[in-house]
């Protein structure tokens, strides 16, 4: 099946609900239903799908090991578009997650032709800024991690042409390097669990970057020894099968489970705790040099739309902001914004205005509007034809003066982190 994305692409229109249905992504609300105090990127509906979030839910409200990671593509400068992925994060690794952040110098270096040099300072200018938003955890560039890319190499074993032609629509004109970038990334979304065991892992992206999540949990599942899954028969307990598993697995299993059958390429295990088996055959596939993988969860957020409209990207200078940018810059993009408001003061009043189609509500909605309350007191002004687009405007850019102010200043704290 066509994935009808491109991951690399700055302009591509995305039927979200068409990619949720042909894909099984599920919707977010029930897999946090059990979180205490969900972030405003949940509560606002920001981070619309997800994968298996509930293992990463149930590790955060019991306490539980789990990984976060993403990585940074450093084709250009970090600016407002990243910010979502970055907050996640760092939400995350202050819910109990360890973290791992991959400046993918190597897939930048493939795809955009950056040059190592550029690729370096790019690339500090996100870890800058992440570690400015409170994240403390594990950060390497792809191009200086060779643990990770040996990962990647045993990755490329179970990954043919034929899946990237159908996943990413690569055709004989793709370079090697692009093809090997990807297997990079799928090594990036493994790599915590090779270097800390097994345990679950969220990746939050855009819903552009799902080819990469789909293709990691199939990697994944062919990379282990094992598959559990419920007896056919109906009967309570278990079937093991093996995966060309060695022998010596097979022999470790059958005698951690007494009272077990064993057939030539599987092991049933009658009336048997199913978080058990998971957990044993896990351990005896790292016991026999195997890796136990879960398959890795992903939360996907809904993009911020772009100052001018459409999507946000860095070839449309207007339609964003840097976070380095001079201030009569910002507010001058901020001021000459595309509203969702009437054409004339009057109908203004009269008909009110309509926020979800508003790039500046949104950059509210998304980032400069923590308190929930006044956020919907602006929606709610707005609709009613209260609240001008110009007023608006003014209030908004003073909240990004704001933000940008302590942003920048803690920019400059952490700098000695990212040479050290």
């Amino acid at each position: 099946m066509q994935s009808e994305i491109n991951p690399w692409s700055s302009r591509q229109n995305i039927d979200t609900e068409k990619l949720f249905r042909d894909f099984g992504i599920k919707p977010a609300g029930q897999a946090i239903k059990d979180l205490k105090n969900p972030p405003v990127f949940f509560r606002r509906g920001i981070v619309a799908g997800q994968r298996d979030y509930a293992a990463v839910a149930d590790a955060i409200e019991n306490h539980k090991k789990f990984y976060v990671m993403t990585g940074f593509m450093p084709s250009g400068h970090p600016h407002l578009g990243h910010l979502m992925v970055m907050k996640e994060v760092v939400w995350h690794t202050l819910m109990g997650g360890t973290g791992y952040i991959s400046v993918a110098d190597r897939e930048a270096h493939a795809v955009r032709g950056i040059s190592w040099d550029k690729c370096k300072e790019f690339g500090k200018e996100y870890l800058k800024c992440i570690y400015a938003l409170g994240y403390r955890g594990n950060t390497y560039f792809q191009s200086e991690n060779n643990p990770l890319k040996d990962l990647a190499f045993e990755s490329a074993t179970k990954i043919n042409f034929s899946e990237l032609s159908a996943i990413y629509g690569f055709t004989q004109e793709t370079s090697l390097a692009h093809a090997m970038s990807v297997a990079t990334q799928v090594a990036d979304i493994l790599y915590p669990q090779t270097r800390e065991g097994p345990a679950p892992t969220v990746v939050p992206v855009g819903i552009d970057q799902d080819p990469h999540i789909r293709l990691t949990r199939d990697v994944a599942g062919k990379l282990r020894m094992f598959t559990v899954i419920d007896l056919e028969s109906g009967s309570p307990g278990v079937s093991i099968r093996s995966k060309n598993a060695p022998v010596k697995a097979m022999d470790k299993l059958e005698k951690a489970f007494p009272g077990c059958k064993r057939y030539e390429g599987h092991i049933d295990v009658y009336g048997a705790d199913r978080d058990l088996v998971e957990k044993t055959v896990r351990e005896t596939e790292l016991d026999c040099g195997g890796y136990g993988f879960y398959l890795p969860s992903a939360t996907y957020h809904t993009f911020l739309q772009g100052l001018m409209g459409g999507k946000m990207s860095s070839s449309v200078p207007e339609s964003l902001f840097r976070f380095d940018e001079p201030e009569k810059d910002i507010r001058k993009k901020i001021m000459n914004a595309l509203t969702g408001g009437r054409m004339t003061l009057e109908e203004q009043k009269r008909l009110g205005g309509e926020p979800e189609k508003c790039s500046v509500y949104l950059l509210n909605l998304f980032h400069m509007q923590e308190d929930d309350e006044e956020l919907k007191d602006m929606r709610c002004a707005c609709r009613e034809g209260r609240l001008m687009c110009g007023t608006c405007k003014k209030e908004t850019f003073e909240r990004v003066k704001t933000f940008l102010k302590d942003f920048n200043e803690k920019m400059d704290e952490v700098s000695h982190m990212v040479e050290e």
